[in-house]
């Protein structure tokens, strides 16, 4: 699966521990502490998570293309997509063709999809 690179802002006292840590070879570096963190954090909220997430439609990553989309549309089939992992839309698929296709999109992690599409995805989760 795709990674996405994030930034974050942490103390000096925080990081001289990380460095710390990973000089003495508990982490392999910095991005291996943090990955670790983020894990156990996860982890430690999994029942919540679980509740949390019990309507979702997809865990992992759902794929779009044209061909797809337009069988679905010629059907008269409207997606309520709710995921948590990665949305790809194939750069062929027209923004039309995946407005009439999708009633609503919400997506907790990665949109990999022409710009269009992408900025279409981000406007309707915050509506």
């Amino acid at each position: 699966m795709d990674t996405e690179k994030i930034t974050i802002n942490i103390g000096a006292m925080d990081l001289g521990n990380i460095d710390l840590l990973v000089e003495q070879c508990f982490y392999t570096n910095r991005s291996d502490f943090i990955r670790t963190a983020i894990r156990n954090q996860i982890n430690a909220h999994s029942n919540e998570l679980k509740k949390i997430t019990s309507d979702m439609s997809v865990f992992g990553m759902a794929r779009f293309n044209r061909k797809e989309l337009e069988k679905m549309y010629e059907i008269g089939k409207k997606l309520n997509l709710k995921l948590i992992g990665m949305l790809v839309v194939d750069n062929d698929v027209p923004v039309e063709l995946f407005k009439k296709t999708m009633e609503s999109v919400k997506v907790y992690g990665i949109i990999n999809a022409p710009a269009e599409i992408r900025k279409l995805v981000i406007q309707k989760q915050d509506e």
